[in-house]
């Protein structure tokens, strides 16, 4: 059992950290069958947390390190749609990063947040308050369901 919950944290941790980048996946699946095996709850939501604002960093450092041919290019996003990005971060400000957490448009603002030099502090806040609270609340409905 030891061994097993080893590496369902490690694969955990990996899914969360992947699921926060471009990539297409998603972490709630593992999440919800390391829940259902009977792993502590806590922990799961502490390493699927870490994991997922780790990836949001990543997103951040790009958007602040790279030049914006590299974040189109990486985002797949024309000059208008960056445009049309720059403008919904700047019009709903800092608190659209507790809505990192949501496909599709979380990876954009996690990037975005990087290019405009949110303050790390503050981005480090807001996404992980956000992903924080949709793991609690996965854990919950699976727990509540099983």
């Amino acid at each position: 059992m030891e061994y097993f919950s080893e590496l369902g944290h490690i694969g955990l941790f990996l899914a969360s950290f992947l699921a926060a980048t471009i990539l297409p996946l998603s972490s709630e699946i593992v999440l919800s069958a390391l829940l259902l095996s009977g792993l502590s709850p806590t922990t799961l939501v502490i390493i699927a947390t870490t994991g997922n604002v780790l990836g949001s960093l990543t997103n951040y450092a790009l958007g602040y390190w790279a030049s914006l041919v590299v974040v189109k290019k990486w985002l797949r996003m024309s000059e208008s749609d960056f445009l049309r990005a720059e403008q919904r971060f700047i019009k709903y400000g800092m608190l659209s990063l507790c809505f990192a957490w949501v496909p599709i448009i979380g990876d954009p603002l996690t990037v975005m947040a990087g290019v405009l030099r949110v303050r790390l502090q503050w981005f480090l806040i807001l996404v992980t308050a956000g992903k924080l609270l949709r793991y609690v609340g996965i854990s919950y409905m699976v727990l509540q369901v099983n």
